[in-house]
């Protein structure tokens, strides 16, 4: 990128400081006492990993900072990150009931960073590694949340694990995509470090396909796990979009990971064309940066914005101007780079596709245009790694949703190459699900998934003679107490 850096390191530091901060020790306590310890708790549903929120609350509101951890750490492997980074406000903290009481809902989010943070810090043992070994060899390629979620959960079961990395650091979105006021590199690296800890070998700077074949990854290992995340953005197809200064999001937030915050340059009047969580990154760490006038373009209504609500807030924090219902016709040149970018108004036409209204056109000057329309399916990167993969009309690889299980009997996906994109805890959910699939399939034993509350019901919990609600794992304790199997749903 041409563009040169526009603030100071100082100024760049502080701009970048992170939004949320972390509870304090009593902060911590008195919040997590506000938790009226759901039996039937509609936050672990919410959350793709399973955690039992109420229950590491619960260590919390006792002082067991570390037994929280090691809590959630069980049910989630980036449990520190997905605090940072998961939309908490429509996942777990959007089901709490409190909110139905039209009352603040538990700051699940900010409690889960509490307990991993004072847990890592103290240096406690919060994974142990497996004291027998199958003799069996997993590859997973791609080290991104969902091929760690993976790694980690056969680790953790006696496998020996190799992940394949093409980038010079593991981590895929959590180390190089994730807006650095949420959360930064180093944070992601340190948490793979301790992930790394279980025994799993990683080896960067080797993408399958290209320095090994698939073939012979297929050959070495008794399973694979494929987690490579999703391709290249899409391009805006319109004229001048290869003039310099034109720059997709996501290489321009890559370049905010990799390099010093003061050397990254930036344009003094930034245009983003896109309306999801993608583009908000884009134009915040834009202003961040030192950009002058940053806006959004997109071309549908405010309605349809697919970024969170809490996302936008952000970037109206910044200062970030929105233009609904416009449309890029055109990059306008000067000088051998971007001067403008030429907008239409855009209405859905006959057909139900945007379309750009005749003679609605005009001009809005930019030194930089940030693309963040989405990015590429990866069905030609599987297709070369392994040929025979079965691929749907949508250009995700056929597979299980429930294991990751393909075509291929040894070849299992998860992640945004099989689910077309969604959060770092899914991604993690994702890899953890195949991976008691992909133990069952080398050893033949399978694994129970964890048994939620809500599986239960309190009724049948009171029918095993308790008379107050209890946790799941209470509750299969009582049931075989009395002789019974446990319910399943």
């Amino acid at each position: 990128m041409t563009l040169k850096p526009i603030l100071s390191e100082s100024e760049i530091t502080a701009n970048f400081a992170e939004i949320q901060r972390p509870m304090a020790a009593m902060e911590a306590r008195v919040e997590a006492n506000r938790c009226l310890n759901c039996f039937d708790a509609p936050c672990i549903q919410a959350c793709p990993t399973g955690i039992d929120v109420p229950a590491f609350i619960q260590r919390i509101a006792e002082g067991r900072d570390v037994a929280a951890a090691r809590l959630i750490l069980e049910a989630n492997i980036l449990g520190a990150s997905c605090a940072r980074v998961c939309p908490t406000a429509v996942l777990c903290e959007g089901s709490c009931v409190l909110q139905d009481r039209d009352e603040k809902p538990i700051e699940i989010g900010r409690l889960q960073r509490h307990a991993t943070d004072v847990a890592l810090a103290s240096g406690a043992r919060l994974m142990t590694r497996a004291t027998n070994t199958t003799g069996k060899r997993v590859a997973v390629v791609g080290s991104g949340p969902s091929g760690l979620g993976c790694a980690a959960d056969l680790a953790q079961r006696g496998h020996a694990v190799t992940i394949f990395e093409r980038a010079d650091r593991p981590g895929g979105l959590n180390t190089y995509g994730i807006a650095y006021y949420k959360m930064t590199p180093e944070e992601s690296l340190a948490e793979i470090a301790r992930v790394a800890e279980l025994g799993i070998e990683i080896r960067c700077g080797v993408e399958v396909g290209r320095d090994i074949a698939g073939a012979e990854v297929l050959r070495d290992f008794d399973a694979v796990f494929v987690g490579i995340g999703l391709g290249d953005g899409h391009r805006l197809g319109i004229e001048g979009e290869d003039l310099k200064g034109v720059v997709d999001a996501l290489a321009f937030i890559r370049e905010v990971h990799s390099r010093p915050l003061h050397e990254v340059g930036v344009g003094e009047r930034v245009v983003v064309v896109g309306g999801g969580n993608t583009a908000i990154d884009a134009a915040t760490q834009s202003v961040r940066l030192g950009a002058k006038e940053v806006t959004i373009a997109y071309r549908r209504s405010e309605r349809e914005m697919t970024a969170y609500e809490f996302e936008q807030e952000i970037a109206r924090a910044d200062g970030v101007r929105t233009l609904f219902g416009v449309m890029p016709f055109a990059v306008i040149e000067r000088e051998g780079r971007v001067a403008a970018v030429r907008l239409a108004e855009a209405r859905a036409g006959a057909s139900g596709r945007i379309e750009a209204v005749a003679g609605s056109h005009y001009d809005l000057p930019c030194d930089m245009l940030l693309k963040a329309v989405g990015q590429e399916r990866q069905s030609e990167m599987l297709a070369r790694i392994f040929p025979e993969l079965s691929h749907g009309a949508n250009g995700l690889p056929m597979h299980d949703s429930a294991t990751g299980a393909t075509n291929l009997a040894t070849v299992f996906v998860g992640g945004d190459c099989a689910n077309g994109g969604r959060e770092v805890v899914n991604a993690v959910g994702e890899g953890k699900r195949a991976a008691l699939a992909i133990h069952a399939f080398l050893t033949g034993e399978t694994v129970a998934t964890p048994l939620q509350p809500s599986r239960l019901g309190a009724a049948r919990a009171r029918g095993a003679g308790l008379e107050r609600p209890i946790r799941a794992h209470e509750a299969e304790a009582a049931w075989r107490s009395v002789g019974r199997s446990v319910p399943r749903g």
